[in-house]
């Protein structure tokens, strides 16, 4: 039996210069393509124009990365808005420049942006898709690319859950390794690095 499995796993795919392919984005893609087709095949047989897809498509694109940006923002660095305001919604710093991604997503965030553009949605396409029978389809998609995107959080090695004994638990270390490779100082300020299980988990309430 294993007692525990490191992760030591690279965010990124590859690098070219300051631009990074990293596994969090293309998880995103994967789950947009993959819920496109679903959804083409959903209103291939309920007898729909397939080219609503395209535009759900759209909607939900926008939505889910405006408002998963604005809920961290709002949520988290609110400071944001009046510090830096452009780097709310832009993906690279200036001086130097530097491709940056959009760094910090709440998933509560892209909920609210999905509703509301759902919302406009069906107000564009009445007759024939009202707000609650879009809601029942997309529901469907949502949870797929949602699972996709806990992976890339997985990659990422954020979003952890509790301390555990379970002999599947897993240790992330990727924080530990980025620090050290990141350390600009004479010597190397970590030692030695020890994982050891727990003989027994006890939480006071």
């Amino acid at each position: 039996m294993i007692s525990y499995i490191i992760w030591n796993g690279s965010p990124e795919i590859f690098s070219i210069g300051t631009f990074s392919l990293r596994w969090y984005g293309i998880m995103f893609a994967i789950g947009f393509l993959l819920s496109q087709q679903v959804l083409y095949y959903i209103y291939r047989k309920e007898g729909k124009p397939e080219k609503d897809v395209d535009t759900l498509t759209i909607y939900m694109v926008v939505a889910t990365i405006l408002g998963a940006r604005l809920g961290h923002v709002i949520f988290y660095q609110p400071e944001l808005f009046v510090t830096d305001p452009l780097s709310i919604l832009l993906p690279f710093e200036f001086s130097p420049f530097k491709f940056t991604g959009l760094q910090g997503l709440a998933s509560h965030g892209g909920a609210f942006g999905i509703l509301f553009a759902l919302w406009l949605y069906s107000r564009k396409k009445k007759p024939g898709q009202n707000y609650i029978q879009v809601l029942d389809r997309i529901v469907i998609v949502v949870a797929l690319t949602g699972a996709l995107i806990r992976f890339g959080n997985f990659f990422n090695s954020e979003i952890i859950g509790l301390p555990s004994n379970n002999p599947f638990s897993v240790v992330f270390i990727n924080r530990v390794t980025e620090g050290i490779k990141d350390y600009k100082g004479g010597n190397n300020p970590v030692e030695f690095i020890t994982v050891e299980k727990r003989q027994k988990l006890t939480r006071r309430c």
